[in-house]
């Protein structure tokens, strides 16, 4: 994966609140205090990735990290005037960002016929106040839908790579792309849908989550399919290039945060009944998925066998 030098950031996509320090509201982290996703009945609280599965496990390891306050804003680092942009991660998780979107911009309309809404993407350290709550970095990437964000401790990718052994740097827009799939989801309606089925039978709540989660997945790489052919505002391609390694390093990063595999390295028993976001087999084909047909419409897990 190569991203294009001469690519534009458009750093108004992200908020910077890595050094705000979070702020007050109830608390939703606790490390294990924060709802499972519709397994709990709350979808309408947060749709996260499937870390949080393993809840007092990750415990305070995604709690360092991040920058401080009093260092260069976004905007100053990703400028076309800094010539190291590119080697810094939140500049390159603002371009995936701009990439992701600008697909779904147009995507959405043409493939499902509703109107793409962008929303922000905040990098924030240890703990951030959002429309859901209070919640902290040991819950991983969400996406508030609540106030229509997507939240993200940039250290997170340490872990994925240190602990999960996803080391691949195409991990990375594959999180961000799996999120936005979440954003997608509550534009057509589909996360409503699941909280009232959910809400209706609270035995199918986690089927109904892991359906949600695999088709996230399966958005994640119907964006990666497109993602060469997204473009910046003045019309200069975002990557110049994308490899088959590139996508297998999603792979390895969706089969990375399987349920299963995030129990089996908890130490527990694998335990189907509470799975909430598919397993490591499941994540990376319905990944392969999207990214194979490239249409979203491919992306029905709620009446194909998953």
């Amino acid at each position: 994966m190569t991203l294009n030098e001469n690519a534009d950031i458009d750093t108004s996509q992200v908020t910077d609140a890595r050094g705000s320090g979070g702020g007050g509201g109830g608390s939703l982290g606790g490390l294990g205090g924060l709802p499972i996703p519709i397994g709990g009945g709350t979808v309408g609280t947060l749709i996260v990735l499937a870390l949080i599965v393993a809840g007092t496990f990750l415990g305070p390891k995604l709690m360092g990290g991040g920058d401080e306050a009093g260092g260069p804003g976004v905007d100053q680092t990703c400028s076309t005037a800094n010539p190291d942009r590119l080697n810094q991660s939140e500049c390159r998780n603002a371009l995936y960002i701009n990439s992701i979107q600008a697909y779904w911009r147009t995507a959405l309309p043409t493939t499902f016929g509703e109107q793409y809404q962008q929303v922000d993407t905040v990098f924030f350290a240890r703990q951030v106040n959002t429309g859901c709550g209070m919640a902290d970095s040991g819950v991983g990437p969400f996406y508030c839908p609540l106030d229509d964000q997507v939240y993200i401790d940039l250290t997170f990718y340490d872990e994925l790579a240190q602990r999960f052994g996803a080391k691949g740097r195409f991990a990375q827009p594959y999180v961000l792309a799996h999120e936005y799939g979440h954003h997608v989801q509550d534009l057509l309606g589909t996360s409503d849908d699941v909280q009232r089925r959910s809400e209706a039978d609270p035995g199918s709540a986690n089927e109904l989550s892991v359906r949600l989660e695999l088709q996230a997945d399966c958005f994640a790489g119907v964006w990666a399919k497109h993602a060469l052919e997204t473009k910046d505002a003045k019309g200069q391609p975002i990557f110049s290039s994308l490899t088959q390694a590139d996508i297998d390093q999603a792979l390895e990063a969706a089969a990375a945060i399987g349920d299963d595999k995030i129990q089996s390295q908890a130490g527990g028993p694998i335990d189907e009944s509470k799975f909430t976001h598919g397993t490591s087999e499941q994540r990376s084909r319905w990944f392969n998925t999207g990214y194979g047909s490239g249409d979203g419409k491919q992306c029905d897990t709620f009446t194909k066998a998953i």
